[in-house]
């Protein structure tokens, strides 16, 4: 009798945990794509990457059903571009294991923002690797300054506005806020440095993988 409870009792707790997980993702409202669209940089400009963070966030199980990527873009002859802070609502936002890693915007570029390797995570609950792991893919695409608004650094930083694979650059963050100098910028999550060029290739080889942040904006 009490093997049969205990299998009973096993059988029980088995089934429940996929049904937590599934609670938490259908809560999450932050994450890292858990993979690029194909096109390195070109993400098909931001309809084309808010179509792929929602694609994710729906295979995911997720509830929310409006989501941005925080990515920035830059207008023609110095013209006034988009914010990626301005795109994303007004938090709290929490990633697929119900951390929260900032209550509001102005949390989220200060540095009470709980954005890190741990925290992270992909829409399936996963960490990213970052410096130290066998694959480095640290380098997240924002095209942003620290205050999460479009570069005025000059040149291209955001590879065109998020259309090119080819020529130009654009200004990543690191994940897990680490970088071969220990200075203010390797440690920032949205502003750290430009990408060598906007092919896969290229991002790989400043230690990315095409990945962007995904914030529901509801």
């Amino acid at each position: 009798m009490t093997r049969i409870v205990n299998l009973a009792t096993c059988t029980i707790f088995a089934l429940a945990i996929p049904s937590l997980v599934n609670a938490q993702q259908a809560d999450m409202s932050f994450f890292v794509t858990s993979a690029n669209p194909g096109k390195g940089a070109n993400l098909g400009g931001l309809e084309g990457a808010d179509a792929h963070c929602a694609a994710l966030a729906k295979a995911a199980g997720a509830a929310k059903t409006t989501w941005r990527a925080y990515l920035s873009t830059t207008a023609p002859q110095g013209g006034a571009g988009i914010n990626a802070r301005d795109r994303i609502g007004n938090g709290p936002w929490q990633n697929a294991k119900d951390v929260v890693v900032a209550n509001n915007i102005d949390e989220l570029h200060s540095g009470k923002s709980n954005v890190n390797k741990d925290t992270a995570l992909t829409e399936k609950g996963e960490v990213v690797k970052g410096r130290g792991d066998d694959v480095n893919m640290h380098d997240v695409l924002t095209g942003s300054d620290p205050q999460g608004m479009y570069s005025t650094a000059g040149g291209d930083t955001n590879c065109k506005n998020w259309t090119s694979d080819g020529e130009g650059s654009a200004i990543v963050g690191h994940h897990d806020r680490i970088g071969l100098k220990d200075t203010r910028h390797m440690k920032s999550w949205n502003s750290s440095h430009g990408t060598r060029g906007c092919d896969m290739e290229s991002l790989k080889g400043t230690g990315g993988a095409g990945l962007f942040y995904c914030f529901a904006a509801e």
